[in-house]
């Protein structure tokens, strides 16, 4: 009989969850534009479970054009209308125009040098911060400045508590819990 896989609890229930816990979260992601999906993703999220945007990933994957910045840009109003009758995503009006806007705002920055992931690793100085597998906090002094700066530059969905989920998700910050050995182990 297989030894019993100790996880971090918010991962321990649903197989889906399960999954993106022992491959994807908390693992450090660099790439500018997995960066910039997985916070539109957790902008999505606000006021629900991130396993109802986890079951839906790949429609909106589908839905926004693979994530491709400079292709969700583009988008319009037929776009937002195409979007909001699209019953595989979260259909929320405000949400969506935020992602568009947001892929606008990602543009910007690389045309004018600024590398999204390099920024977004900046507030850390490209490490990861390591939280003591004790605590989880819903937001941190980190997230606050993150989210502050990102509302300045014009995103949406991307307060302190949203934030400091996206850094938990991308591996900036690493909060496995203590008993989650075969995580934890990793690092």
């Amino acid at each position: 009989m297989p030894k019993e896989v100790r996880r971090c609890a918010w991962a321990q229930s649903d197989p889906l969850m399960q999954a993106y816990h022992d491959t994807e979260w908390g693992v450090p992601v660099r790439d500018a534009r997995e960066l910039w999906e997985t916070l539109m993703l957790e902008g999505f999220q606000a006021g629900l479970s991130w396993l109802v945007v986890l079951r839906k990933r790949d429609a909106f994957r589908k839905a926004f054009a693979g994530f491709e910045p400079a292709k969700v840009a583009k988008f319009g109003e037929r776009d937002i209308e195409r979007l909001l009758a699209n019953e595989g995503i979260i259909r929320s009006r405000a949400k969506i125009e935020a992602t568009i806007a947001g892929a606008r705002i990602y543009c910007d920055m690389m045309k004018n040098g600024e590398d999204f992931g390099a920024f977004c690793w900046s507030f850390t100085q490209g490490k990861v911060i390591r939280g003591d597998g004790k605590t989880l906090p819903a937001q941190t002094e980190l997230s606050a400045t993150i989210s502050n700066e990102l509302k300045r530059r014009g995103f949406k969905f991307v307060g302190p508590t949203i934030v400091y989920a996206w850094l938990q998700a991308v591996g900036i910050v690493d909060d496995h819990a203590a008993d989650c050995a075969f995580r934890r182990a990793r690092r």
